[in-house]
């Protein structure tokens, strides 16, 4: 190869290979930050779903005095269970209502809330509490059009992957205390995004003794139901 043919070659092939190297190191930078974005995305999805968990969860004790590990008795729940809901008529700071009930009281000490909301209904004033049932899918998710509770088991991007929830009851100082927990593991939540970024982040999390993932509540120590992203 001549010096001419050389130098031809150089002036062809060092462009591009300049052009190469930039676009590889644009890519090495871009790269962590796209999966980021994507991740934060993710996140928020999936915290409004384990937010919705734990609601029904709470409800779910409200009535029977313990969580549940089964989904299937979650989704029965809202879509078929009713809770106590207490309703209070009229207002302390109303004079007139409160001489009234007073009143009706010492008339009839024996008079039922439906009796009460009879007369109301009827233009009395009165004040006082009355508890009722009603649907846990009149009470819960009322105003939300993003609530699907058929879904509420499956972790969201993951293909299917479910929920991992657990529920148990443990002494804590001498009392039965009721525990439930629900996880999402990076591992299902980041399905499809840069594999080692995900495993170098689940690494990053278990170093500092933090769970690879998103979670509520704990079946290992009370924690007031909290996520570890608050």
């Amino acid at each position: 190869m001549n010096k001419t043919v050389k130098l031809l070659v150089t002036g062809i092939l060092l462009p591009v290979v300049i052009i190469l190297l930039a676009f590889f190191t644009v890519q090495s930078v871009m790269e962590p930050i796209k999966f980021n974005k994507a991740k934060d995305a993710r996140e928020k999805v999936a915290i409004q779903q384990l937010k919705d968990i734990r609601d029904l969860q709470v409800a779910f004790k409200s009535v029977n005095g313990r969580y549940t590990s089964s989904f299937d008795t979650l989704i029965n729940f809202y879509t078929s269970g009713k809770m106590k809901v207490v309703m209070k008529v009229g207002s302390m700071d109303d004079s007139i209502a409160v001489a009234n009930t007073k009143a009706l009281k010492k008339k009839n000490p024996k008079i039922t809330a439906a009796q009460m909301l009879d007369l109301v209904a009827k233009g009395q004033k009165l004040v006082f509490t009355t508890e009722s049932e009603i649907p846990v899918s009149d009470t819960l998710f009322v105003n939300r059009e993003d609530f699907n509770v058929s879904t509420i088991g499956i972790i969201p991007f993951s293909e299917g992957q479910p929920v991992q929830m657990e529920s148990t009851i443990r002494m804590v100082s001498g009392v039965q205390v009721p525990l439930f927990e629900a996880a999402m593991p990076y591992k299902a939540l980041l399905y499809g995004l840069d594999n080692q970024l995900r495993i170098n982040l689940d690494d990053d999390r278990v170093k500092s003794d933090r769970y690879p993932g998103l979670k509520v509540g704990s079946v290992s120590a009370p924690n007031n139901n909290a996520g570890n992203w608050e």
